[in-house]
């Protein structure tokens, strides 16, 4: 039998023989990363050559976003370098600044719309790149689409083509917006658990999966309202983009089939049909078109062409003179949270501190902070705020530029700038507020476990364990009203309505960027650029640069990112690319993600959870 000298030391054995292979396998990640820079730089050539008469092909792969998220050392290691797999970030203003480059490019002829890889982008976004497109064939320069498959949101972008391409076992998939979503309410009674819920708004339904088994009327009301308005826009876009008629976008499931039938069950053939593309092409048909169009590239095995990567990649320049005067662009993306957040995301701290260096920096003459967020924590959202009302004391003009969304704690956070625009399919508006404890007194008690004890207060022994009592209930109700009212009074104070017209708009209900220009919400529909010409002009600029102000990389953690990065691209596939593990780190990753959604200090909320289309 082991004497217990022997289990300590076979345990001690094991601890030290995991500690010391993390290590190796660490200092071997350091070893093979900067083993793998030295190769690439050694290796790659020194530019990308564009060809004249060449065509760019705009091969977006993944989604489009005002600012990319800090990318996990770890998480960059485990995928395969640099081939695109759709699930990267692309920077709306790179493909932008890409379109604006080869429309005035003597050497770029044409461009080819490759949106197979494009994902998860909205219309917004989508709209700004095609209000681009459309500079770029003002100059006599053609466009053409072609894919496999178009998805509603690729079919949007390719819209703006000239010539739109199918494959010949392809299809277009046209199938509307909607909103469904699962309610708990019957498994939450099953399994004895308490959801209270507080809330203020007649339309803030963010809470209604856990009261409800279904949709409420106010919800659907207000739900289909949104979803006609914004389709509307989506139709009429592409309606006149093909020169068709936007009832022949969206078909009913008898007229579908009717058309179906028409084109022998063959989608494609019913895609020609209905003149949503103008030519069914194979791989192959399609590269001849393009190499009598262009030319035939220097290898003779495609058509002259770079691709949108590589040609950022020659574009990419950096002045060599900075006027003094700048206006500072600061992006606010995703969920609003408490304390230092990584870029990417919005932090009560981080980005108040974005905006307390734009007001300290004595360079930065006016400010626009663009907004693309659906809300999140009410305790960070005021501390940004109140970061906004410094600017304006410091006399410095600060603009709010909204993206796809900008609602909930996203308006909280731009109602007191100077200047709002919106773009017309933005998500604005959702001005309500809710809190929600859960409680597992019952579900506990069912398993004979119970909770007792003495305190000082109702407050000392609070606890989800416990349940709340109905005076309890009552307070934390009273703070989500006055939660409300300051919200409604802040509106009616910064946008000079009344407190009763706000409340009529409010009620946690979702907007369109056009609707909330017609109810006062917002004072312009607009981009980006359409801001930053604004702040140049209340700041009266003549001349002046942009300076995106973000937090910057440690030069630890650049190295580190770099190295990892280049390192990826020299793994073994079979690890690079493991299925499995990517898809157990995801899902972990959307749990933890949701968990911290939900970390305001007082559990109250400004949160739009209809801004997902």
């Amino acid at each position: 039998m082991p004497t217990k000298p022997s289990i300590f030391k076979r345990m001690f054995l094991l601890i030290w023989n995991t500690v010391n292979g993390l290590r190796k396998l660490f200092l071997n990640l350091i070893f093979f990363g900067v083993i793998a820079i030295i190769i690439v730089s050694l290796t790659t050539d020194d530019g990308v050559e564009v060809e004249d008469g060449s065509a760019l092909v705009l091969n977006l792969s993944g989604v489009i976003v005002d600012q990319k998220r800090q990318v996990d050392p770890i998480e960059a290691a485990m995928k395969s370098g640099n081939e695109a797999d759709g699930s990267g970030e692309i920077l709306l203003a790179d493909v932008l600044t890409v379109i604006e480059n080869a429309a005035t490019d003597t050497r770029i002829n044409q461009m080819v719309l490759d949106l197979g890889m494009l994902h998860g982008t909205g219309i917004s976004k989508l709209q700004s790149i095609g209000n681009a497109i459309e500079s770029f064939k003002a100059t006599g320069k053609t466009v053409v689409a072609n894919g496999n498959w178009y998805g509603q949101n690729q079919y949007f972008l390719a819209s703006f083509a000239d010539k739109v391409y199918l494959n010949p076992q392809g299809s277009v998939e046209i199938e509307g917006l909607a909103r469904y979503r699962l309610y708990f309410k019957s498994a939450l009674d099953k399994l004895k658990i308490n959801a209270h819920v507080f809330r203020v708004g007649t339309f803030k339904s963010a809470v209604e999966p856990f009261i409800r088994d279904d949709m409420s009327d106010a919800a659907k009301e207000a739900n289909l309202v949104l979803l006609n308005d914004l389709w509307q826009s989506y139709a009429d876009t592409v309606a006149a983009n093909r020169g068709i008629d936007s009832n022949n976008l969206s078909l009913s499931a008898d007229n579908y089939l009717a058309e179906l039938d028409k084109a022998n069950g063959k989608s494609a053939e019913m895609a020609l049909n209905m003149k949503w593309v103008d030519g069914l092409k194979t791989t192959d048909e399609f590269r001849l078109v393009m190499v009598d169009a262009v030319g035939k590239s220097a290898d003779g095995d495609s058509y002259k062409h770079i691709d949108f990567y590589d040609y950022l990649s020659v574009t990419q320049t950096h002045p060599i003179l900075s006027l003094n005067d700048k206006v500072g662009i600061i992006v606010a993306k995703g969920n609003i949270l408490n304390g230092s957040q990584p870029a990417g995301q919005i932090g009560g701290k981080s980005t108040s501190e974005l905006l307390r260096q734009a007001r300290f920096d004595d360079s930065v003459k006016a400010v626009v902070l663009r907004v693309d967020s659906p809300g999140g924590s009410a305790f960070a959202s005021e501390e940004i705020r109140q970061e906004v009302l410094a600017i304006k004391a410091a006399n410095k003009p600060i603009i709010v530029s909204m993206g796809s969304y900008a609602a909930s704690g996203g308006y909280w956070i731009s109602a007191s700038a100077d200047y709002i625009y919106a773009t017309p399919t933005t998500l604005t508006g959702s001005i309500g507020i809710f809190g929600m404890v859960t409680t597992f007194e019952d579900s506990l008690a069912s398993i004979g476990v119970h909770t007792d004890g003495v305190g000082t207060s109702e407050w000392a022994g609070f606890s989800v364990t416990k349940g709340l009592s109905p005076q309890i209930q009552a307070i934390i109700q009273r703070h989500i009203e006055r939660g409300y009212q300051d919200f409604i009074s802040l509106v009616a104070s910064e946008r000079d309505m009344s407190l009763d017209y706000v409340d009529s708009i409010a009620q946690g209900r979702v907007w369109t960027g056009r609707k909330a220009l017609e109810l006062g919400l917002v004072d312009g529909l607009g981009e980006l650029q359409d801001a930053v010409t604004k702040a140049a002009q209340m700041a009266k600029l003549e001349q002046y640069d942009t300076e995106v102000i973000e937090r910057e990389l440690s030069p630890q953690e650049q190295f580190i990112q770099e190295m990892l990065a280049s390192a990826s691209s020299y793994m073994p596939q079979s690890f690079a690319q493991s299925s499995v593990l990517e898809t157990v780190l995801s899902q972990w990753s959307s749990v933890i993600d949701e968990f911290k959604s939900f970390d305001d200090p007082n559990g109250v909320y400004l949160y739009c959870d209809t801004c997902n289309y």
